[in-house]
């Protein structure tokens, strides 16, 4: 299966507390409310948002994703409010090796609620019964351990510390690189 244009048939996925869906021009307020805290954007590759103008540009730039068939990243909204609280989505897809790899954020507020477990286990069925990918894979900042407990939740495996691979906000940061197969799911 080419994984290239799957946003044209994406279906909002249902958790229990979530719904995982395309972002709209109307999520730019949510996603600033959270996006403009600084600890949110401390360990990932995005800075924090400076104004709903930066926020309008990131889902614009999802949304011509979206047309292009390029990966980008989805909306989490909590169910019970019609809030979006986070982001999930994957970075890259590889058609011809059948992997990808996929990102995350979540406002502060819903830290250690079980809230990112729950939508990256969502998303990681999407990828292997929906997409049939034989492999995802994710990376973390080392000083994030709860983003590393997170993919092991959901049944990721350590896979290596990456030295100094990314240059973050004015330093080279080490990273861990986890992952899960399609066969580790059985």
């Amino acid at each position: 299966m080419l994984h290239n244009g799957f946003y044209d048939v994406f279906a909002p996925m249902e958790t229990p507390r979530l719904r995982i869906r395309k972002l709209g021009i109307g999520d730019a307020e949510d996603i600033f409310a959270f996006s403009q805290n600084p600890e949110v954007s401390r360990f990932v590759l995005w800075d924090a948002h400076r104004s709903i103008a930066d926020s309008r540009s990131m889902v614009r730039g999802a949304l011509r994703a979206y047309r292009m068939g390029e990966p980008a990243s989805l909306a989490i909204e909590l169910r019970e409010t019609g809030r979006v609280v986070g982001t999930i989505g994957f970075v890259w897809i590889d058609d011809e090796h059948n992997c990808a790899e996929i990102g995350y954020s979540l406002a502060q507020e819903y830290w250690g609620r079980g809230l990112m477990t729950e939508a990256l286990r969502a998303m990681l069925e999407f990828a292997f019964v929906r997409l049939h990918l034989n492999r995802v894979e994710a990376m973390f900042d080392v000083r994030n351990r709860a983003s590393g407990r997170v993919m092991e939740k959901c049944g990721m495996r350590r896979e290596g510390l990456l030295r100094q691979k990314l240059y973050n906000k004015g330093e080279y940061v080490d990273v861990e690189i986890w992952a899960i197969l399609a066969r580790d799911r059985r």
